[in-house]
């Protein structure tokens, strides 16, 4: 009887835990739905506006100003994606002022030109949400950080209309080798409400035409080929964008000056290369190449140039959607190289990168099944798992993200359970 009352005790304890996370998980949904909604709103309007007026480019050393000034007033220059994962694992302060500070930047950086994507902001907006909410609630240090990982969750859901990608990623990303399912239903609650959210604002969803390809071992022997060339572009996407943000900051240690030169260094590449495909995100371009077309088969290392240069001297943004870009059109010129179709290597190209870049193999593959169906599957899978175990250490999270076991020797923690 004793032991029935314990039990109980135990299951009640539980019951009353799990239905805080829910409660939690559900606000932090709704309040990042809708900031994430107007963000996505907003950044569009930034990319129709920059599109509609050419001239505004030109503005672009002012907007790195602007930006730089907006960071030094409210303290939080420096404050970034990493901050974000280093709350989660060991509780780091994020200011409240890094939501609208990166918000602004980042639909600033957008609306005049630079190279950036919008995930980063996403990751931040929604963290710092999480992390504020968890503290008004006054949550213990546990749940806080879990309704940080929520808040992560659940802005990227809205911006990507990607759900489950979205919950695996705030969990795997985090502390590669390790993933704290507790925080799984309520991250997925979470992630799952503001894309709901998402949906009513009436925005569009970041899903493409289904991937179809009929089994072929022969096929999957150049899909594994073609993952280590993936994997090979990841460390050279990760290393050039580090190395440029270290270099400028090396080389010119005022912020003002370095986000003027920053700017001006874009605009000059855009007049050089005669094209303004590269500003902005580029997702018509990333759509154009999973059709398998590239208006240059030197596309994605333009991307890469002027990404580098937009994020590395003090434009903000996000690397992800860049990444998506720079591994389609690889992809599409690299891919038929090694006999494949060019839609199919576009899209094994864009999954293949982002897992490289940000070392989440099981968020990846389900970012392929939200994307493009679950008709090619495998190869999707196999492409993820050797450009995961071949890019090594290498992260785009590099110093915020702890690979805690070796990706290409099995090792398992032996200690006792946790009761």
């Amino acid at each position: 009887m004793q032991k029935i009352k314990i039990h109980a005790g135990k299951a009640l304890g539980q019951g009353r835990d799990f239905g805080l996370d829910l409660l939690v998980a559900l606000l932090a949904g709704a309040i990042c739905g809708v900031v994430g909604s107007l963000f996505h709103l907003a950044v569009d309007w930034a990319t129709d506006f920059r599109l509609a007026h050419g001239w505004i480019l030109y503005l672009l050393p002012v907007a790195g100003l602007g930006i730089t000034a907006l960071y030094q007033l409210t303290g939080t220059s420096g404050v970034g994606t990493g901050n974000i994962l280093n709350s989660i694992r060991r509780g780091e302060h994020i200011p409240l002022w890094l939501v609208p500070v990166i918000f602004a930047s980042t639909t600033v950086t957008h609306l005049f030109g630079g190279s950036a994507g919008r995930e980063g902001a996403a990751l931040q907006i929604g963290g710092g949400i999480g992390f504020k909410l968890g503290s008004l609630l006054h949550l213990d240090e546990g749940n806080r950080r879990m309704a940080t990982l929520c808040g992560m969750s659940a802005v990227f859901a809205a911006l990507f209309a990607t759900p489950l990608t979205a919950t695996v990623f705030v969990l795997e990303v985090v502390a590669v080798g390790m993933i704290q399912y507790s925080a799984f239903v309520p991250c997925l609650v979470s992630s799952l409400s503001a894309y709901g959210i998402s949906r009513l604002f009436g925005l569009h969803t970041s899903h493409y035409a289904p991937v179809v390809q009929v089994s072929d071992a022969w096929l999957l022997v150049k899909a594994g080929g073609f993952a280590i060339a993936v994997a090979l572009m990841s460390i050279v996407l990760c290393e050039v964008l580090h190395n440029t943000a270290h270099t400028a900051e090396r080389l010119i240690k005022n912020r003002y000056v370095r986000a003027a030169v920053g700017g001006a260094v874009v605009i000059a590449l855009t007049l050089l290369l005669g094209t303004r495909d590269y500003n902005g995100a580029g997702g018509d371009l990333i759509s154009l190449a999973l059709d398998g077309t590239v208006h240059s088969n030197w596309a994605f290392l333009w991307k890469l140039l002027l990404t580098a240069v937009t994020i590395g001297f003090g434009f903000k943004g996000g690397e992800i959607v860049p990444t998506f870009f720079i591994g389609a059109t690889f992809g599409c010129v690299v891919g038929p190289l090694f006999g494949i179709p060019a839609p199919l290597a576009a899209a094994l190209g864009l999954v293949g990168l982002f897992c490289g870049a940000v070392n989440c193999p099981l968020a990846s593959i389900l970012l392929s099944i939200e994307l493009f169906g679950a008709g090619a599957l495998p190869y999707f899978a196999l492409v993820c798992g050797i450009t995961y175990m071949l890019s090594g250490r290498f992260g785009l999270y590099t110093g915020s993200q702890i690979i805690l076991y070796p990706k290409t020797r099995f090792e398992i923690n032996l200690q006792k359970p946790a009761a």
